[in-house]
């Protein structure tokens, strides 16, 4: 679970992903306007966040899920938008696409959160994280990316024939590739597929 302890201020979470909290707290729902109901209407990768304020201790998970927290100092990162449990107020956030043109739309959409600024962002891995640096292209599974450094280049790619399309989930098509001299991409031990995503059964 991540603790937050609120003095007056206020931190950003994922909707639905309180499951405690003690104090006088207070909590309110930030959608993503018309423009993003349509993002989750046609992707179902949703990334509504709440605020919560107030004086308090406020306790957030999401499923079980290990929680790791990155420290941003004037930088910015990256975030698979299933994979943002909260961030900081002082951070500054907003709804990015992987680029990959149609390429992208073979491997889900890619909706993702660039955040920016100063404080602390909690994400949410399946397992022990593995941070793989860029300075040598790397590809990793579009649900298996859990976050990267914004300045290092995207593009989606695909491994497979038309003949591999037989019996496997659209998760396995297409990969991310991730380069760029000094950034890195956080890489979780599991899979966390999009919403409306189906494993087969064998």
């Amino acid at each position: 679970m991540l603790r937050v302890r609120l003095d007056g201020g206020r931190v950003h979470a994922k909707q639905g992903s309180m499951v405690a909290y003690r104090g006088r707290v207070e909590f309110a729902y930030q959608g993503g306007g018309v423009g993003g109901f349509l993002r989750r209407a046609v992707t179902g990768e949703g990334q509504d966040l709440m605020r919560a304020t107030g004086h308090g201790t406020v306790w957030f998970a999401e499923s079980g899920h290990h929680i790791t927290i990155l420290t941003l100092d004037r930088d910015s990162l990256t975030t698979n938008g299933r994979s943002l449990l909260a961030l900081e107020s002082s951070l500054r956030y907003k709804a990015t696409t992987t680029s990959g043109g149609i390429g992208a739309m073979v491997a889900g959409g890619l909706f993702n959160t660039e955040i920016s600024g100063t404080g602390g962002v909690a994400v949410l891995c399946v397992g022990s994280p593995l941070v793989l640096s860029t300075d040598e292209p790397v590809c990793v599974d579009r649900d298996a990316a859990v976050a990267w450094t914004s300045g290092v280049r995207t593009r989606v790619v695909s491994t497979f024939r038309l003949g591999n399309l037989v019996g496997r989930r659209s998760g396995e098509l297409a990969q991310v590739e991730f380069s760029g001299r000094g950034g890195f991409v956080v890489v979780q031990c599991g899979e966390t597929p999009a919403v409306g995503s189906t494993t087969e059964g064998h």
